[in-house]
Formats: C-alpha cells, sequence, structure tokens
C-alpha cells in the first residue's frame, strides 16, 4: 500500500504539461479546483472530467500512476459514501430495514462526493508528477513575490513547501524498509486487534521519527556547507518565461471553468 502513495514525486519528460510555465500550472491547478467544487451536477463533473482526462492525455504519463495516487485513499472514500448513504434522505426509497434507510439522495450525494474526489487527487497529481521540485520553488516564489514587501519570507516559505513534497516520497519508502525490518524480526505489525495493532505502531514510529530527524539535521548541514542563507541576493539558472502555449492553457481552462458556471446557471438554479 505505501508503494502505491505517488504524493509529490516527478515524473520525467518533454509532454506539453511538462513544458508549461510552472507559475502558470500552479494558478491552472487552484482554477481547476475551484472548477470541481464549483459545480453542483453530474454534469458538471462531466465537464471536470473531460478537462482532466486530456490533461493526462497530454501529460504522457501513465494512468496507472493516477490510479496509484487514488489507490490509498479508497478506505476513505468508501467510508464517506456509506456515511452519505445511510444517513441522508430524501427521494425515493430504495431499501428500508429498521433504522437503515438507502434512498436516491443518499446514492447521488456519494456517487458526486467520489468522482468530486477522485477528479481532485488526479488533476492535482499532474503538478507535482510534471514540475520538478526546484521549479516549483521557483514557481511559488516568484507568485508570492508581492508578499516580500510586507516582510513576508516568501523564499524559505517556498524553499519548505517544496523540500516538504519532495520528502514525501523518501518517508513513504524510508516507512516501507522499516515495516519489512520489523517483520523480519518477528514483529506482528498487521495481526491483532485495533489496540494491538495501535501500540505495534510504536515500533515504526519511533525509528521513523529518528530517521527524519537526522535526514533533517543532513540536509541542514548540507545547506550550510553550500553557504546557503536564504534567497536575499540569490541568483537562479533558469529564469521562468512564460510563453503563448502558457495562455492558451490557462485560456483552456477558464473555458471550462466558464462551462461549468453557465451549466449551474441553466440547470441548477
Amino acid at each position: 500500500m505505501l508503494r502505491d502513495i505517488t504524493i509529490g514525486q516527478f515524473f520525467s519528460g518533454n509532454s506539453l504539461i511538462h513544458r508549461l510555465d510552472p507559475r502558470f500550472k500552479i494558478v491552472i491547478t487552484f482554477i481547476y479546483i475551484l472548477m470541481l467544487f464549483t459545480g453542483n451536477s453530474i454534469l458538471c463533473l462531466a465537464i471536470g472530467a473531460v478537462y482532466t482526462a486530456a490533461a493526462v492525455l497530454l501529460s504522457h504519463i501513465p494512468a496507472k500512476m493516477f490510479v496509484k495516487s487514488v489507490k490509498p485513499l479508497m478506505p476513505f472514500l468508501l467510508l464517506t459514501a456509506v456515511i452519505n448513504i445511510f444517513f441522508l434522505d430524501g427521494g425515493d426509497v430504495y431499501f428500508k430495514w429498521h433504522f437503515i434507510k438507502i434512498t436516491s439522495e443518499g446514492v447521488s450525494v456519494s456517487v458526486f462526493m467520489i468522482i468530486r474526489i477522485i477528479l481532485l487527487i488526479a488533476g492535482s497529481s499532474l503538478l507535482t508528477y510534471t514540475t520538478s521540485p526546484i521549479t516549483l520553488t521557483d514557481a511559488i516564489e516568484r507568485l508570492l513575490s508581492p508578499l516580500k514587501k510586507i516582510k513576508v519570507p516568501v523564499h524559505e516559505l517556498a524553499m519548505m513547501m517544496s523540500i516538504a513534497l519532495r520528502f514525501i516520497p523518501t518517508l513513504i519508502e524510508e516507512t516501507d524498509k522499516i515495516i519489512s525490518a520489523q517483520k523480519a524480526r518477528g514483529a506482528e505489525i498487521d495481526s491483532g486487534n485495533f489496540m494491538s495493532r495501535a501500540k505495534n505502531m510504536i515500533a515504526i514510529l519511533v525509528p521513523l521519527f529518528v530517521s527524519s530527524f537526522r535526514r533533517a539535521d543532513e540536509l541542514a548541514t548540507a545547506m550550510e556547507c553550500r553557504c546557503y542563507r536564504g534567497g536575499e541576493g540569490r541568483t537562479r539558472l533558469r529564469q521562468l518565461k512564460s510563453e503563448s502555449r502558457d495562455y492558451i492553457a490557462l485560456a483552456v481552462t477558464l473555458i471550462f471553468y466558464a462551462f461549468v458556471i453557465a451549466v449551474n446557471f441553466l440547470f441548477v438554479s
């Protein structure tokens, strides 16, 4: 299960999505999230699904990677669906037994929520899949640069966000190694009741915390050895430049967003 988590990973490539300006990709991602949460009908989500499918095809990233990004959240999705199905009243009654009742509204809301979350994860994953951590840091810093006027440490914030994303796959891999090592020593991590499993997690969390602090200390030492002193007076090897394809991608995203707003206005209100 841990190996299926792909959050924070970057897949090198030369697709159209890879070559977009990272600043535009961040803005487009926010508009995409607004698009999904603005839509209040299945038709709106269908528009979002078409947009997501087109972006995935243009990125040339295998579809199985997006399936892996959703797979770890399946228990949460199923729990959300069950809660909505059994605790929402309204519409036609499909099944009723004592206090348990399944209605058409509960089923429709459950399906709507699951589709929305899956699209949100798949679409948002494109940002990290197609953008390197260093480029993402530069883009975040450039977008937040106006905050420097009010003494906000923009570079430091962008660096922390980038490091956090970069080390998610590393910590997942470290956790998997610790679990394998504990099982090799005879630890029964996956057996027993809930309380037993919670106690067994201590054997994983303690070495994981120790390893995380050690990596953080090594990273700080490496940055100091390279004379890192923050963003003041710092130059960049690659300068971010926007091109016509960036504006076209932003315009297409806004058009899809406008379609969602129009559908809401015409069919929902």
